[in-house]
């Protein structure tokens, strides 16, 4: 009896906090963009964050989509080879990336390396009082720390995004048709035939999507590391990190899921 009491009410108050702590992601992600057209000179600290984000994630974006690229080459020529279709590697390899594994592997990436420098820097700024002192100065903390990022995510998402994906196309280039002597003419001509702008437009979206929600939850993170009920200090700093790329990663993967079944 008294399980049946409380597990309804456990159950209650779960789904409470959990609406309300979506409520308040919501209006900390609207009351960010908002600022974006309302603060002035923004454009110099957006180039600042264009540059943390999208220029020093540029090597590990190439690498991976290189090795993702090959990878894929390879495992997709010993799949098609037993049907007889090694012809058709190149449109395997194409649409997996720009579909898939581009705006996907991009977001994680980026959230590994610039997501959780936000959650850090910003609780940071938040448990020495910086954020405070802003407020007091007059300066919204959004309008300084999270519009900025914002905007830089939603531009440096696509176009990592693309870069990923052109690199990957090559490194199946490379399996395929360089060790695996796939016909050239034919890897480029499935690409061409079988990639459409329905593909392309849905992997931009894709990464627009995914940057707007890590850079959201990852600021969320920092900038309310002092109200977390785990810890305080330093260890409240580092748990915001953490739960900021652990919750990004969840999130990038259900809102994958949700888009694929919407663009299809």
């Amino acid at each position: 009896m008294i399980l049946l009491r409380t597990f309804p009410a456990a159950l209650g108050r779960y789904w409470l906090n959990s609406t309300a702590a979506v409520g308040n992601l919501t209006l900390f992600m609207l009351s960010g963009l908002y600022q974006i057209f309302t603060t002035r000179k923004i454009f110099p600290r957006t180039l600042q964050q264009v540059y943390i984000i999208g220029h020093k994630s540029l090597f590990v974006i190439l690498l991976i989509g290189a090795f993702c690229g090959m990878v894929i080459g390879l495992q997709g020529y010993y799949t098609l080879v037993q049907f007889g279709s090694v012809g058709m590697l190149g449109s395997a390899v194409s649409l997996t990336l720009i579909r898939e594994l581009g705006p996907v592997l991009t977001a994680i990436m980026l959230t590994g390396r610039a997501g959780s420098s936000m959650a850090a820097e910003i609780g940071v700024m938040r448990i020495t009082d910086q954020i405070d002192a802003l407020d007091v100065m007059d300066i919204s903390s959004l309008a300084y720390l999270v519009s900025p990022r914002l905007l830089a995510s939603l531009i440096s998402f696509p176009l990592l995004t693309a870069i990923f994906d052109v690199i990957g196309i090559f490194g199946g280039y490379t399996t395929g048709v360089l060790l695996l002597n796939v016909n050239e003419g034919a890897y480029f001509y499935r690409i061409a035939s079988s990639v459409t702008m329905t593909d392309i437009g849905g992997g931009f979206i894709k990464s627009v999507v995914f940057g707007l929600l890590v850079t959201t939850v990852c600021c969320h993170q920092g900038y309310n590391a002092h109200h977390r009920r785990d810890s305080v200090g330093p260890a409240a700093v580092g748990n915001a990190t953490t739960s900021a790329v652990v919750i990004s990663c969840v999130l990038i993967l259900v809102s994958d899921y949700a888009l694929t079944s919407f663009l299809l």
